[in-house]
């Protein structure tokens, strides 16, 4: 999780697109380079230690556009495979809120 976050800092599409599970793999990603990352705050992991092959993540990840601060708040999937974690697919929102 936290290398995919270094790799939005950083730009590395490349590192992205190899570290999502082919699937899911989107052809391209279209980064904007405006978008400037903030920090990133793991609130809860299952699973996806050592011994493990899967596991999941929740994060908040915290970015500015043009001067304007946004969060990105997600529940993602990974999986190990020929010992590499791949990120399959994440649900955008907090879980615990509720909508009235």
């Amino acid at each position: 999780m936290r290398s995919r976050y270094t790799a939005y800092v950083t730009g590395d599409e490349n590192y992205l697109l190899e570290t999502w599970a082919p699937e899911h793999r989107p052809a391209g990603l279209n980064l904007d380079p405006k978008q400037k990352w903030l920090g990133l705050k793991v609130k809860r992991t299952e699973a996806g230690g050592s011994n493990d092959d899967a596991g999941i993540v929740e994060f908040v990840a915290r970015y500015k556009i043009d001067g304007r601060g946004h969060r990105l708040h997600e529940v993602s999937r990974f999986r190990r495979e020929n010992g590499k974690w791949l990120y399959e697919t994440g649900k955008v929102g907090d879980p615990t809120s509720r909508k009235s």
